[in-house]
């Protein structure tokens, strides 16, 4: 009943959710101008699309986007001048990051994504740990506040979970698997990504801001 709750506001409107367990790397191909807008052409072979119609949300590389229309391997999105602004990797050739929409009967193998990204981080950082990487970014300070130790994030559209945390430094080690599935191996010092922090953060401190708010009115 929760997950249930958390995906239906009071309208009981669906809000589109995922879980930043990647489903498949696909690669934008073409990008076309639509004044300050940019129309994209996703080439997502790799992706189970038996299910998807016009008007789903597929995150690509962690932000929430419309499917508009649909062909083949292919799918178009259209995205808005604001989204371009408070992102990155969306203006560009190269592979991205894919996950359709969270279903209710779906697993949550990672953590709840909106696909709304909080900012964008630049990896400090990049560096082969025995079997695995260590990869430091870092984050917008006016969303550092919301990066704890062994808290959740999301990079690029992957859920990952925070080793260390030095100010606005994040240190994250990632396994085989994850290199293996995702873009992030293509990262290197310098890269920006885009940063989604746990909601569950943002909601405790609105808790707190209200709860602080309701004893100020009281007295």
């Amino acid at each position: 009943m929760l997950l249930k709750n958390i995906l239906h506001n009071n309208s009981d409107k669906i809000i589109r959710m995922f879980t930043g367990i990647i489903q498949a790397v696909g690669q934008i191909e073409h990008i076309s101008p639509v004044g300050e807008d940019v129309k994209l052409s996703i080439n997502c072979a790799g992706l189970d699309v038996d299910d998807v119609n016009i008007g789903d949300s597929i995150a690509v590389n962690g932000v929430c986007l419309t499917v508009v229309t649909f062909n083949d391997n292919h799918f178009n999105v259209h995205v808005s001048h604001e989204t371009l602004s408070v992102t990155t990797g969306l203006n560009q050739v190269h592979p991205v990051n894919l996950e359709k929409a969270l279903r209710l009967s779906d697993r949550l193998g990672g953590h709840l994504v909106s696909g709304h990204v909080d900012g964008v981080g630049e990896v400090v950082s990049f560096e082969p740990l025995g079997d695995c990487w260590k990869l430091d970014i870092r984050a917008p300070h006016a969303i550092s506040k919301y990066i704890v130790v062994k808290g959740s994030i999301c990079v690029d559209g992957v859920s990952l979970t925070v080793n260390t945390v030095n100010k606005d430094t994040l240190s994250i080690n990632l396994i085989p698997h994850t290199l293996e599935n995702t873009t992030l191996k293509l990262l290197s010092a310098g890269s920006r990504v885009n940063l989604e922090v746990d909601q569950i953060a943002r909601y405790v401190e609105r808790m707190t801001e209200w709860a602080a708010e309701d004893n100020e009115l009281r007295g």
